[in-house]
């Protein structure tokens, strides 16, 4: 209880510019929530699709795997049922090598779909402690421009700290949604990666020739 009563006061002291950082970190919070939830259930459903799809390519039944990825609205699914499209009237692997790859560039940035917005809200967090912190100083001096020296010292050092609290706060909120924005990135590459790893055996699986 003593912690959310310090957490209070560090929050009211900070002015009017602790609102709109926490503002941010609520945004950023959010999107943090939505990328993992999407990127674990892409993951998920994209190893569904696959152990499905596959066996039906190699036993040679196209149709039927051309059935399951089109009806399927994972990442895997859209990038497979291109390939098995276009492998109909191809006569080569690049072909079909070029329809994939087109898939996969429309597919990435859903994908990647707000991530960037992380790192933009921990530009803005900093800053915006940063401008807090300035606006804080300037009322502070201007506060004790008229106040006896006796007490102008007292009273400055007050301001100053309760300026800095605003500047804390937005590295706090900074540091988080960097780490956070990292992690999605590599997590996103990762899941790319593994995209384009299942279309190399999906056309190897083909047997088409170059």
């Amino acid at each position: 209880m003593e912690f959310f009563s310090t957490v209070i006061r560090f929050f009211q002291a900070g002015g009017e510019f602790m609102y709109p950082i926490l503002a941010v970190l609520v945004l950023g919070l959010a999107i943090t929530i939505e990328r993992v939830l999407y990127l674990r259930r892409a993951l998920a459903e994209n190893r569904e699709v696959w152990s499905t799809l596959m066996p039906l390519v190699n036993a040679g039944k196209h149709d039927e795997a051309e059935n399951v990825a089109s009806k399927s609205t994972t990442a895997i699914g859209r990038v497979l049922g291109y390939g098995l499209a276009r492998s109909r009237g191809a006569t080569s692997r690049e072909d079909v090598e070029l329809a994939m790859e087109e898939s996969l560039m429309e597919v990435t940035p859903q994908l990647e779909r707000r991530t960037h917005y992380l790192a933009t809200f921990a530009n803005v967090a900093t800053l915006l402690g940063l401008l807090g912190t300035i606006i804080g100083l300037i009322n502070g001096f201007e506060a004790v421009s008229g106040v006896n020296p006796a007490q102008k010292q007292d009273q400055l050092s007050s301001a100053v700290a309760i300026a800095m609290n605003c500047t804390a706060f937005g590295l706090m909120t900074a540091i988080p949604l960097l780490l956070i924005h990292a992690w999605l990135v590599t997590k996103t590459d990762e899941l790319v990666d593994s995209l384009e790893m299942a279309s190399v055996k999906f056309l190897n699986s083909l047997g088409l020739k170059k």
